[in-house]
């Protein structure tokens, strides 16, 4: 009570007269130690990193006090005091950090300070090969890495500063996390490959999560390889295809919740290896067709411009990796689940890109010519649902197809035919151009009635409800707040962007015709 009252006043410097001259005389270590905790844990918000400043040496001193069966209250005491030092704001820029007003920084470097005696003791048993007491102590002290790493590590910024010789603090703090892990035999390969080596059926499993948290071995896998901290005790026998292996089951873990952090380890992971080398057979591990996947669901949904920008830049990364192969069969996947037609038109894009590249002399692959492109040319030059497909909506996907069809028309010789292109043509023109020919008609007739009615309902209405406003919906988008004036703007629009696709396949008739004229 008198330590807790001091805390409340501010008295501060008073808390560890009362502990060491007091307290410690007359209770057991034990009992000292479940009272610092009851102080850690009952502070206020805004003592809580004094508080824990304050109260970690005699903390320490407690737990020393305890002898080789102090492990789980190691264990109590590092979960106490990172539950409370998760409550505190995590410093967000370098001025920040700096300032340090909520006082994790000094919280993580005490807490540093306060562990090294413990992970002293582990590794000096490893050398001296005594088992029991150090093993349970090590594991509590790796729940303690991996959960630091989970946060604050994980919230924090962590770039070096320019033309600075000392790290910030909390960079500094995650380095040291890694070098607490290696003093108590922590192997990083081992730790980023444990869930890809461990038997889904072993028991234990919920302490295996406790031990060995997803989100923290990302944390880790990005120190190493984005940040390059540790990255000296991290062997250099692994090739960089199966470092992207094993690393894309973090960066999936990371688009969920962080995604600076995620495009820079895929990033990075991508760019150790080479243009054209991933085999086909990587697309059967599954995170390497759902990362691209969510990575799509962030381009098209993402509210952030710049984040939806980068996306990009790392799934045209993503893409340019794999062999012709790999490129061949991550077309044909993503245009299958990708719903969005912009997502579609790009990928068309790239199909065309590889067609072009392999056409040129010296360049020629099976995958992007001849029989086996055939597949993916006819998944490309067909209509969604028909001609009831929504043109306005399936536009990118649209003109992107009808350019893809205008180039190999144009590109590929009738009788060199290394496409294929002349050989299925009958069957492009029935399953596709007719089909758009139907749903131009169509979509045409409907927007024209539309505009005629409008036309009309304007004339009727008078100056005041001219400017009624009224909600439309085109190509599947809501638009709110539209005008009579807007909407016939709306209308018309629609109206040049059916021309636009009439003017292009108008233009791959012509050469149809040229080229089969007898």
């Amino acid at each position: 009570m008198a330590g807790r009252s001091c805390l409340e006043e501010g008295k501060t410097a008073e808390v560890l007269d009362i502990v060491t001259d007091e307290k410690n005389k007359v209770c057991s270590p034990k009992e000292l130690l479940v009272g610092l905790l009851e102080q850690i844990e009952d502070a206020d918000v805004d003592n809580i990193a004094e508080t824990i400043i304050l109260l970690l040496q005699p903390l320490q001193t407690a737990l020393l006090k305890l002898g080789k069966k102090k492990a789980s209250s190691l264990g109590m005491s590092l979960s106490t005091v990172l539950n409370q030092i998760s409550q505190l704001p995590v410093p967000y820029t370098k001025e920040q950090e700096e300032e340090d007003v909520y006082g994790l920084c000094q919280c993580c470097a005490a807490l540093i300070e306060f562990v090294k005696p413990f992970v002293d003791e582990v590794d000096r048993g490893r050398e001296s090969k005594a088992i029991v007491a150090e093993n349970e102590q090590r594991i509590e002290l790796l729940k303690f890495c991996m959960k630091s790493l989970g946060n604050p590590v994980l919230q924090s910024q962590l770039d070096k500063i320019p033309d600075s010789a000392e790290d910030p603090p909390l960079r500094h703090f995650a380095a040291e996390i890694l070098v607490i892990l290696s003093c108590i035999g922590e192997s990083f390969p081992a730790l980023l490959l444990h869930h890809l080596v461990k038997k889904k059926a072993e028991p234990g499993f919920l302490e295996e999560d406790v031990k060995y948290p997803m989100e923290s071995l990302a944390c880790l896998s990005y120190l190493l390889f984005v940040q390059h901290i540790g990255i000296e005790r991290f062997p250099t026998v692994f090739s960089p295809v199966f470092i992207l292996q094993f690393n894309m089951q973090y960066i999936e873990v990371l688009l969920k919740r962080y995604l600076y952090f995620c495009y820079e380890l895929y990033e990075k992971s991508l760019q150790r290896t080479e243009d054209n080398s991933l085999p086909m057979q990587l697309l059967e591990v599954k995170c390497f067709l759902s990362v691209p996947q969510d990575l799509v669901t962030v381009m098209t949904l993402c509210p952030i411009q710049h984040l939806r920008t980068e996306a990009l830049a790392v799934f045209q990364l993503y893409m340019d990796k794999f062999d012709t192969e790999g490129k061949h069969k991550l077309f044909g996947c993503l245009l299958k689940i990708s719903q969005h037609a912009g997502v579609q038109g790009y990928i068309i894009t790239n199909i065309k890109n590889q067609i072009d590249f392999s056409l040129k002399p010296g360049n020629s692959n099976v995958w992007f010519s001849g029989p086996q492109l055939l597949p993916l040319l006819h998944l490309v030059l067909s209509l969604p649902e028909g001609p009831e497909t929504d043109l306005l909506q399936n536009f990118d996907r649209i003109m992107g197809s009808l350019n893809l069809l205008r180039y190999l028309l144009i590109r590929d010789k009738e009788w060199d035919n290394h496409t294929g292109i002349w050989t299925e043509l009958y069957k492009i023109e029935e399953n596709f151009l007719k089909l758009l020919h139907t749903g131009l008609k169509m979509s045409k007739a409907h927007y024209e009635a539309e505009i005629k009615k409008t036309k009309e309902n304007n004339r009727k209405r008078g100056p005041k409800e001219s400017k009624a406003v009224c909600t439309l919906t085109v190509g599947g988008e809501k638009l709110s707040n539209v005008t009579p004036e807007m909407h016939l703007q709306v209308l018309q629009s629609a109206m040049f962007t059916f021309d636009l696709i009439e003017s292009v396949l108008a233009r791959i008739e012509e050469i149809i015709e040229v080229k089969v004229k007898p």
